[in-house]
């Protein structure tokens, strides 16, 4: 998906003043901006190009150009154009510009990479490139496209269509998805990689260093202008030649791998990164179809660039990857994205192609090497002269994932490995060649890619990759004691005790970290630490000095020290609640509160009149009783490290029949025992009234309610308040309005007959009450 060393023509035909007609693929384009949505899945939109007419080019002949006039599209941030054969390749230049959704403007003319330089291997029995495709181009929400290809000949590839692909807004998963996930299992020598769900956050200041200069790793030395020449047993490269080969290349068999080398590996000789997980970019996991291929080892790292707009968000990262991924499958045919791994400009790491992170997964991305070797693209362009150079935390995150994937297999990340191929891919013929474990994609393939501001950076990123190989005694945490764990997090109101397994431990000291800063520092020889923590919030660490000065930490714990219950910031109260209650008077009642913690709320749960244990976000809960029965409600919540607080309050509910109201006007009494206390009243008379006097505090009307049955008012001690419909299906002693206070009073419910037309019967069967 990179820079191939196209030469356009200088002189380009305007497309949008000629009439193209185009085919939405998928649905109507609407030209609206697109108002917040929630979670949506990606989705690839197509629109056909037709032919302009060019007129001449000096002496070359006719110009083959096709195109899309400015075009109102379905939502989009990543496009690219594909054509029906995935042998042909476009001999010219492609360009479109876009509208972005906020602002409404339109681009100036983009560049897009005639073909994609990112290729599986000949012969892959999961990626199969079902389509020809340029590299894709991330040009951020846009709503609008314009789309030229001219070729240098008369000809262009048939069926070119623009792919504008909306990457969604992913589906965001909780979770750690690591290989041992247990506390216990954590081995710092770098074995596991730490994987991480959330999503990348902007840095307060990200590093802007000028066009001209490549930011040095630490400890790497400065990187030389330019950059590390062809292996010597490669072939130079010549001046980027069309790559399309003229007949089916040679399939590439795909090894077998050794059970050793899809087990969990034990060690690394560098320790592990931090990893976001696919789920915590949204990868759709649906459109992986076939397992993924492994290789028998990792023996070489490709550095690539991803090619598109530097000026991106890094919280748009997860956005960019998920509309790779559905360019890579829904338009190149591949089963999966075609890296291995992604890193953005804030430095964050993302997991690319599913299989597993620590096992030599063979991805798409170097045609004719990916078996044996892992992709590890940065988001991005740093080819133009006007691209940025490469931040530092993206180039320390690429010097760490590097030093820790090749660990594992035990590579030397500024050594040379042969790498063998069996197809020519345009560069290289059939056989075996030394690379630097450590490569760019142009080392492997006629490309431009990673750019020439990355590539100039491979030198540093291999002497910090090496510093991080150097073997340390490892470490591992056997647990946390003295705290109750919930999710990730640790909850104490005492001393809490830091446990591990030591090997060789002569050769280190321990140091336990709270804070920052170093709490206890335990014999060499030690296997625990205890340490007692003040009162909030605290990241704990375990730290091991190697006596070469080396280090290796666990992951930083968060432990709470917590010595307040909960409390209830609105104590437990008792209301009517609308339902239907009973011929025996069992009223429908609700129990009301509002507990917080300080740390955090472990349980909820219900006393009394029953056990009942709810989420600790419930603030209700929905009960009933029996009146003139005097109840106990109490409601429990417990913090994380056991403390409890409970709430509770005394009421009794009551019936008051409707033969105990004062009424006005004709009311029609009628008797069934469906009706409380055997009868019920009922009147057509329009402002016909019926009053309740009771002393409480909560109040429901209750009504007989029928598709004849109409609309009433509601007044609470002399003042209007509601207004009311019974219609409905027929249904009896039906609480259909309800009113609470916080205090207990004297209070009058009156209600007045609407005479509604075509059904103005009210039927009143008392009141229920909160005494």
């Amino acid at each position: 998906m990179k820079r191939r060393m196209i030469v356009a023509l200088s002189t380009v035909v305007p497309v949008a003043a000629a009439a193209v007609a185009f085919v939405v693929v998928g649905g109507p384009s609407s030209s609206a901006s697109p108002a917040a949505q929630p979670p949506t899945p990606g989705q690839v939109n197509t629109l056909v190009l037709r032919d302009v007419p060019s007129g001449q080019s000096g002496g070359s002949g006719k110009q083959a150009v096709q195109g899309l006039p400015a075009a109102t599209t379905k939502p989009f941030s990543l496009l690219g154009v594909s054509w029906d054969n995935a042998r042909e390749a476009i001999d010219g230049a492609v360009e479109v510009r876009t509208r972005a959704t906020a602002s409404g403007t339109w681009s100036s003319w983009r560049p897009v990479e005639a073909e994609s330089d990112d290729l599986p291997d000949a012969g892959s029995k999961t990626d199969r490139q079902t389509r020809g495709a340029t590299a894709p181009l991330w040009v951020g929400p846009s709503n609008g496209v314009e789309v030229r290809v001219t070729g240098k000949g008369a000809t262009l590839p048939r069926g070119l269509r623009v792919e504008l692909v909306d990457p969604g807004n992913g589906t965001r998963k909780t979770g750690v998805r690591a290989a041992g996930g247990q506390l216990g299992d954590v081995t710092l020598a770098g074995a596991v990689s730490t994987t991480e769900p959330d999503a990348p956050s902007e840095p307060a200041s990200e590093p802007s260093p000028s066009a001209g200069d490549v930011a040095p790793v630490e400890p790497a030395t400065t990187p030389v202008a330019t950059p590390t020449p062809t292996p010597p047993a490669s072939p130079s490269p010549s001046a980027t030649p069309k790559t399309t080969p003229s007949a089916t290349p040679k399939a590439t068999p795909t090894p077998t791998p050794t059970a050793k080398a899809l087990a969990a590996t034990s060690a690394s000789t560098a320790p592990s990164p931090t990893i976001k997980t696919r789920a915590s970019w949204g990868a759709d996991e649906k459109l992986v179809t076939d397992p993924p291929e492994y290789a028998p080892t990792v023996k070489a790292v490709f550095v690539h660039h991803t090619d598109g707009v530097n000026t991106y968000s890094c919280a748009d990262s997860p956005s960019i990857i998920r509309g790779i991924m559905l360019y890579h499958v829904r338009t190149n045919g591949w089963n999966d994205i075609g890296y291995n791994f992604l890193v953005d400009k804030c430095g964050t790491i993302f997991e690319g192609r599913a299989g597993g992170i620590d096992k030599p997964v063979i991805g798409a991305h170097t045609l004719g090497f990916n078996t044996s070797s892992t992709g590890i693209a940065l988001l991005g362009s740093f080819n133009e002269t006007s691209d940025p150079a490469p931040t530092k935390a993206a180039l320390d995150s690429i010097a760490k994932l590097a030093a820790w994937k090749l660990g594992l297999a035990g590579g030397n990340p500024t050594g040379k490995t042969p790498m063998t191929i069996t197809a020519d891919n345009g560069k290289f013929k059939p056989g075996t060649y030394s690379f630097n474990t450590i490569s760019g994609h142009r080392d492997g393939y006629a490309t431009a890619c990673p750019g020439t501001k990355l590539y100039a950076a491979l030198p540093g990123i291999r002497t910090a990759a090496k510093a991080w190989t150097t073997p340390v005694t490892s470490l591992s945490l056997t647990g946390i004691t003295g705290a109750t764990k919930v999710g990730s997090t640790y909850y104490t109101k005492g001393a809490v005790s830091l446990g591990w397994a030591a090997r060789n431990a002569a050769f280190w000291k321990y140091e336990v970290v709270v804070d920052g800063k170093v709490v206890a520092s335990p014999y060499p020889w030690a296997t625990s630490a205890s340490v007692t923590l003040a009162t909030g919030s605290h990241k704990v660490q375990l730290r091991a000095v190697n006596i070469n000065g080396t280090t290796a930490t666990s992951p930083t714990y968060t432990v709470v020290m917590d010595k307040t219950a909960p409390v209830f910031s609105t104590a437990a109260y008792l209301n009517i609640r609308p339902g239907t209650v009973s011929t025996t008077n069992v009223v429908p009642v609700g129990l009301h509160w509002k507990a917080t913690d300080n740390a955090l709320l472990r349980t909820m749960k219900i006393a009394s009149p029953s056990k009942v244990t709810l989420a600790t976000t419930a603030t209700s809960w929905a009960s009933s009783v029996k009146t003139q029965a005097s109840t106990v409600w109490s409601v429990t919540a417990g913090d994380a490290v056991g403390y409890t607080k409970t709430s509770s309050v005394t009421r009794t509910a009551a019936v008051a029949y409707e033969s105990y109201s004062s009424r006005t006007g004709t009311w029609t009494k009628s008797n069934s025992t469906s009706y409380l206390g055997g009868s019920i009243l009922s009147s057509t008379a329009k402002n016909a009234t019926a009053s309740y006097t009771f002393t409480g505090r909560s109040v429901g009307l209750i009504v007989r309610r029928a598709s004849n049955t109409g609309v009433f008012y509601v007044y609470v001690d002399g003042v209007k308040t509601s207004t009311v419909d019974s219609k409905g299906g027929t249904s009896y002693r039906n609480i259909i309005w309800t009113k609470s206070w916080t205090t207990s009073a004297k209070h009058t419910i009156k209600i007045v007959v609407a005479g509604t037309a075509g059904r103005a019967t009210v039927a009143t069967d008392g009141i229920a009450y909160i005494k």
